[in-house]
């Protein structure tokens, strides 16, 4: 990849990089990840307080908010050639500021396929393409591999308490049940909906399944749930396996064919 060049983001914006970034800001965890991933530690020199992954080298980084409330002094003060954000995680408002003074590249992420387009373009936008396809590669080989459930099974996915709120459609959350066999009883709904305990017992899944983020459920809620559907299967999932569609992805076939594997136990 030669510089100038002009990059055409996911949500079709366009940013014309003079060369290559060596100031880059994260404004999505699981981008981080893949960031220091793809071996951009030592250019990576601004991240959200969410940004967890990879442990040791996030502590490093100058923390500039969270995903839905920037640090605008900080950010300046880090003075980036490159920031990268997401759509949906990120609030409009603010990166369209950011937009104004910075090169401003985001992704908008519903389906495997819409990560893994992710990943070669950041590979291009960073100079790291060979990394990112061997990346792409080990994920889309190991999602190939894996075996869902049949029949479907009717499935409630939760990430919120008080008030309930559960995975619609239209969303990567949605598209992993889907890629598991498990048919999302909200899939009528809209994104992230407040779903009521009344809503619950009328969609009657099979399967209720407590993420683990962004509310912490624990095996402490499993009751609560099973007593609003005693029919059903309830156990607490690693959210970030579902929803995370950075260098993760790479871990998440095995986690949910496990996952599968648990729940058809169960259910038969």
């Amino acid at each position: 990849m030669s510089f100038p060049h002009t990059f055409t983001d996911q949500i079709g914006h366009r940013i014309v990089l003079p060369q290559l970034p060596q100031r880059i800001v994260s404004l999505v965890p699981s981008q981080t990840e893949l960031l220091f991933d793809l071996g951009l530690g030592d250019r990576i020199v601004g991240l959200t307080k969410f940004c967890i992954h990879p442990k040791e080298q996030v502590k490093q980084k100058t923390i500039r908010g969270g995903t839905k409330n920037f640090r605008f002094e900080v950010i300046d003060g880090l003075q980036p050639d490159l920031i990268i954000g997401n759509k949906e995680e990120n609030y409009k408002e603010g990166i369209e500021l950011l937009q104004q003074r910075y090169k401003v590249w985001m992704s908008d992420i519903y389906t495997l396929e819409d990560a893994l387009a992710m990943m070669q373009q950041v590979g291009q936008l960073t100079g790291t393409e060979a990394k990112a396809k061997q990346l792409i590669q080990g994920i889309a080989s190991g999602f190939g591999a894996l075996q869902p459930v049949q029949p479907g099974i009717p499935t409630a996915y939760f990430i919120w308490r008080k008030p309930y709120m559960a995975a619609g459609n239209h969303n990567i959350i949605d598209h992993m049940l889907q890629r598991c066999g498990f048919v999302n009883a909200f899939a009528d709904l809209a994104r992230y909906p407040e779903v009521s305990p009344a809503q619950l017992q009328q969609a009657a899944p099979q399967l209720i399944l407590l993420s683990s983020e962004p509310y912490p459920f624990q095996e402490k809620h499993l009751a609560e749930f099973q007593k609003l559907c005693p029919q059903a299967v309830v156990k607490v999932v690693d959210g970030e396996m579902f929803s995370w569609y950075g260098s993760r992805l790479l871990h998440a076939p095995a986690y949910l064919q496990q996952i599968v594997e648990e729940v058809r136990n169960m259910v038969s």
